[in-house]
């Protein structure tokens, strides 16, 4: 069964879209494995700074089908369509890899070139796949967080109030 792990992020009301959208993501795709919590600083625009994490999970739905659901948690969770690349959210679902699939078909990619250039991304997903291959460097991703220049980092690992302690 494929297996594919979403990259997610908030900065707008986080303490309660992160977890709802884990629940969400739990009913649509079953167990998860799930990250540490980062808290980060906005990329590109000032702002409050968000929460980001990594899960996978395991699906038998094509791709389309996985990013379709992505957007309607997203909407459901307040997400408008309209927002600026660069500006605060309500809650960020991006699809960043499934299995070693290569696509560039419109603004479908994967796997995202946010993995490398990141680390609010990559630190998570190194976390949670740290021996995983990715699918263009074939370099694992503990050994692509080791490599990332870490000299401006912008974020810490957490653990907000509402994350079981078991």
């Amino acid at each position: 069964m494929p297996r594919g792990y979403i990259s997610i992020g908030s900065n707008i009301d986080k303490d309660n879209n992160i977890p709802a959208s884990l629940k969400a993501l739990e009913q649509h795709f079953g167990k998860l494995t799930v990250s540490s919590i980062y808290e980060s600083e906005p990329v590109g625009f000032s702002g409050d700074a968000f929460y980001n994490l990594v899960v996978g999970f395991d699906s038998n739905l094509e791709v389309p089908e996985v990013a379709k659901q992505l957007r309607q948690i997203e909407l459901n969770h307040g997400r408008t369509r309209e927002c600026k690349k660069f500006s605060s959210r309500t809650l960020d679902l991006d699809l960043i890899l499934y299995d070693d699939l290569i696509i560039n078909e419109g603004s479908l990619k994967i796997p995202r070139d946010e993995i490398e250039r990141y680390a609010f991304v990559l630190e998570p997903l190194a976390e949670i796949a740290p021996t995983l291959n990715h699918p263009v460097s074939h370099k694992n991703y503990a050994e692509l967080w080791d490599k990332f220049d870490k000299s401006d980092l912008r974020q810490r690992r957490i653990k907000p109030d509402w994350v079981s302690t078991g």
